[in-house]
């Protein structure tokens, strides 16, 4: 069978762009960032979704604009407050960023968000992507977006292998750009990425309800990047409680990862072989899972003076250090994500485990 010529200008690009985006006017999924093209909002959004799923963000999208609903809000809030509200949602420097380039905008200019994709790239923590869909779905600026989403649908329709000689890494944002529907960027950019996360997907794409099969050279192409080997880690961190509150541990902030945030001491046992003999009892096994490593936790419940007489340290910062905390004490601080999955397990905070 002959392949489908690129469609590049004339009839076929005019008919891929009406197909592309009558299809996502009918089909887009109803997610919360999309009810209105508020420059803030969109912005925390497309943070919040880098590296994380959908499902994920939705929950904490919406807390967290409650608490922060302007730019000024968020830009006037102690940073404690922001990790806060980000804990969960891990890879904490993008809430750092966020808030440092909330704060020169609002000290530079009142709050002002710049327009043009260039500008917004000079604000702490925004790269090429993060700008141009910024500047395309809130300010209409027609300029092309490619993630993973999209570059996978790129190399299919043009029937590119992912990593040759004639596909270099530029090649995808110019074909992008190529590609973009000048009059409507911002559902162009959208409809290009709900259509790789949806339909046009890593594993078994569902050609047959795609909108652009009839025009795609290679439907079906495994362009799946290679999947990272994840490390299993096991741990043990200490429940140590008195008068209703538990004692939490700080990581220090020259720590490489999650500086600053809070969370029990990890407390050197082997898994399974703490015993309530010696005073330490299992309470819980927990999974958790980050970005490279699958974690299996035991939670111990035991006496801060068994900790320190065992002379066990923390990830985080000196155990003589801690803090005592009530449940919502504990919940206003920047948690890590694994210290929330376990004061939720243990009954402390609101809400499930997540």
């Amino acid at each position: 069978m002959r392949k489908a010529a690129k469609a590049q200008t004339g009839s076929d690009l005019a008919a891929v762009r009406s197909a592309l985006l009558a299809w996502y006017a009918r089909y887009k999924r109803d997610l919360p960032w999309r009810r209105d093209r508020d420059p803030y909002r969109v912005w925390v959004s497309e943070v919040m979704l880098q590296q994380t799923r959908v499902a994920a963000v939705q929950e904490h999208y919406r807390s967290f604009l409650d608490a922060f609903p302007t730019l000024e809000a968020l830009a006037r809030a102690p940073e404690r407050q922001v990790l806060s509200q980000w804990s969960g949602l891990g890879y904490y420097r993008r809430a750092r960023m966020l808030h440092r380039a909330a704060r020169q905008l609002w000290d530079e200019s009142g709050g002002a968000i710049p327009r043009e994709s260039s500008r917004l790239r000079e604000l702490p923590g925004v790269g090429r992507y993060t700008a141009a869909a910024i500047a395309s779905i809130a300010f209409g600026e027609p300029v092309a977006v490619v993630d993973g989403n999209v570059e996978r649908i790129l190399l299919r329709f043009d029937g590119t292998a992912r990593g040759s000689a004639s596909q270099p890494a530029s090649a995808a944002w110019k074909r992008a750009q190529q590609l973009l529907d000048p009059r409507q960027p911002g559902d162009w950019n959208q409809a290009m990425m709900e259509l790789g996360a949806t339909v046009c997907t890593p594993q078994t794409p569902q050609c047959d309800l795609c909108c652009l099969r009839q025009w795609c050279r290679a439907p079906g192409l495994d362009v799946a990047k290679p999947r990272q080997l994840r490390r299993r880690v096991q741990s043990a961190h200490a429940l140590i409680e008195r008068g209703g509150r538990v004692y939490l541990v700080q990581r220090p902030a020259s720590a490489a990862k999650m500086a600053g945030m809070w969370e029990l001491p990890e407390c050197g046992r082997t898994p399974g072989k703490a015993s309530p003999e010696a005073g330490a009892e299992v309470v819980a096994t927990l999974r958790h899972s980050i970005t490279d490593s699958d974690f299996q936790v035991q939670v111990v419940r035991m006496h801060l003076n068994q900790l320190l007489d065992g002379g066990s340290s923390s990830a985080g910062g000196s155990l003589a250090k801690g803090r005592w905390v009530s449940g919502a004490q504990a919940f206003a601080l920047p948690l890590t994500g694994l210290a929330r999955k376990i004061l939720r397990s243990q009954g402390y905070g609101p809400g499930p485990s997540s």
